[in-house]
C-alpha cells in the first residue's frame, strides 16, 4: 500500500494535513467493484473513488499525539496495518464569559445534556454506503471565518473541550446552506448546541450546524447541494449570532477549513 501526498493536490479531495484534527489520504491502489473496508480507531473509515484509485480519506482525533498511528485494512485473511505518521500541532486558548448555568450545569441540565450526547453520537456512527457527492465545499454561510478549530477554551475560569468545529460570524437571520447533499439525520434543540442539524453525506461523513434560529429541515429529509437548513442565530451556548460548523469523519472532528474549496 502506498501513502499518497500528492492526491493532496487533487481538486476533488480535502487539503491533507497529517495533524491532530486534520486529515491524512491514504492511496489504496487500482480502483474495483468492492470498496475496500478500512477501519480507523474502531470505526469504519470513508473510502472514495478518485480517478480510479481506492483513496481512504482518515480523520485524525484532536487528542491525537504527534507520532505513528495506523490503520486497518480488513479482508478475508488477518487485517493489513498501514501506518503514517502524525505531526504535533498546538492550538491557542480562549478564554470566554457566559452565564454561570452554562458552565456550572444543575442536575437536570447534566441529565440533560447526558441525554442529548446519546443522540448526537448515533448521528456521528451513522453509517450509509453511498459515496458523498463532494469532499470540497463552500461555506454554508458567507463570513468571516475564525481559526477556532481546536482551540482550548476555557469558560468562566474551567477548562473545556477543545473547539471541535469553525466559527463564521454571520447576521442573525442569513440562511445557511448544505455544501453538499445528504440526509438529515438528527435535529432539534440541544443545550449547548441550540438549534442544530446534523447530514450524512455518506460513509461516515456528518455535518453539523449548531445555534441557529431557524430550522428549515426535518428529521430524514434528503438535501441537496444549496438547500437552505435553517438561519443564523445565536441560541445554546453562544455569545453573539454565528454558524457553528463541524465536520466528523468516522466519530472523529476535523477542521472543516481543510475541505473548503
Amino acid at each position: 500500500m502506498l501513502l499518497f501526498p500528492g492526491l493532496a493536490l487533487c481538486a476533488t479531495l480535502p487539503h491533507e494535513s497529517p495533524v491532530p484534527g486534520g486529515v491524512k489520504l491514504i492511496d489504496l491502489g487500482t480502483a474495483g467493484r468492492t470498496v475496500p473496508d478500512v477501519e480507523a480507531d474502531g470505526h469504519r473509515a470513508l473510502v472514495v473513488d478518485v480517478s480510479g484509485r481506492w483513496i481512504a480519506v482518515i480523520g485524525i482525533p484532536l487528542a491525537a499525539g504527534p507520532g505513528i498511528r495506523e490503520v486497518s485494512l480488513l479482508g478475508p485473511s488477518a487485517p493489513h496495518h498501514i501506518s503514517f505518521k502524525v505531526h504535533d500541532k498546538r492550538y491557542v486558548t480562549q478564554a470566554l464569559t457566559v452565564a454561570p448555568s452554562q458552565v456550572d450545569l444543575s442536575a437536570e441540565d447534566a441529565a440533560r445534556v447526558d441525554r442529548e450526547r446519546i443522540g448526537i453520537d448515533a448521528a456521528l456512527d451513522r453509517w450509509s454506503e453511498r459515496e458523498p457527492d463532494a469532499l470540497t465545499f463552500a461555506q454554508p454561510v458567507p463570513g468571516v471565518r475564525s481559526s477556532s478549530f481546536g482551540l482550548r477554551r476555557i469558560f468562566n475560569g474551567q477548562s473545556r473541550s477543545p473547539h471541535s468545529g469553525m466559527d463564521i460570524a454571520a447576521a442573525s437571520g442569513m440562511p445557511v446552506l448544505a455544501p453538499a447533499a445528504g440526509e438529515v439525520v438528527a435535529m432539534g434543540n440541544y443545550f449547548f448546541n441550540g438549534n442544530a442539524v446534523f447530514i450524512d453525506h455518506g460513509r461516515g461523513l456528518v455535518s453539523m450546524y449548531c445555534h441557529l434560529s431557524a430550522i428549515n429541515v426535518t428529521e430524514g429529509q434528503h438535501v441537496s447541494a444549496g438547500e437552505v437548513l435553517g438561519k443564523v442565530g445565536m441560541t445554546g451556548r453562544a455569545t453573539g449570532p454565528h454558524l457553528h460548523w463541524g465536520l466528523s469523519l468516522a466519530h472523529v472532528w476535523v477542521d472543516p477549513a481543510l475541505f473548503l474549496r
